[in-house]
């Protein structure tokens, strides 16, 4: 089994779409932890409603093209995402496959690590409180001194602890042993 991170955001009832999706990809991968949740500015698309925004660290036997194509991208369509010309258009729901424990990967259907994580305080910061002490296997940093550079613009970000506790909610807990 390996592990993966996949950041989540939604700008388009978002308290609605995240704890849906959430639950969808609860059924093909086993959820370990959930990032705080944060409401920030659209990137690129003034005028549009906030996004809420956070990560997922997840345990899959699936190659990171089997998560990214057969279970991400499914329930992005099942849950009306619509890519179309503009990347940074409202979305019910957006999930990307950021790190698979310490692959790189430069394919033209999928790079990891995913270069927004060094781009954009959205993804970086949830990163860095959700596996601080993982390694970007291409620079070196942890996510918690790649969360760092985006301190002063993640100042603005308004936590939103009631969503995150909806997604906690989801989250597998191991039982107790078997006798």
């Amino acid at each position: 089994m390996s592990k993966a991170v996949v950041a989540f955001g939604s700008n388009i009832e978002p308290e609605r779409f995240l704890p849906a999706a959430v639950r969808e990809l609860a059924r093909r991968v086993r959820l370990l932890a959930v990032s705080p949740v944060y409401q920030t500015p659209p990137v690129g698309a003034p005028g549009t409603p906030p996004f809420l925004n956070g990560a997922l660290l997840v345990e899959t036997s699936l190659s990171p093209h089997e998560l990214r194509w057969q279970v991400l991208r499914p329930i992005e369509a099942t849950l009306g995402r619509v890519r179309g010309e503009d990347p940074n258009a409202p979305r019910t729901v957006d999930l990307d496959l950021v790190l698979y424990e310490d692959r790189v990967c430069a394919e033209p259907d999928l790079e990891l690590p995913a270069p927004d994580l060094l781009r954009y305080a959205h993804v970086a910061l949830p990163l860095a409180d959700l596996v601080p002490h993982w390694v970007h296997p291409v620079t070196g940093e942890t996510m918690a001194q790649i969360g760092a550079r985006f301190a002063a613009v993640g100042a603005a970000f308004r936590r939103r602890d009631d969503v995150a506790s909806l997604l906690r909610a989801l989250v597998v807990r191991p039982g107790p042993a078997e006798p």
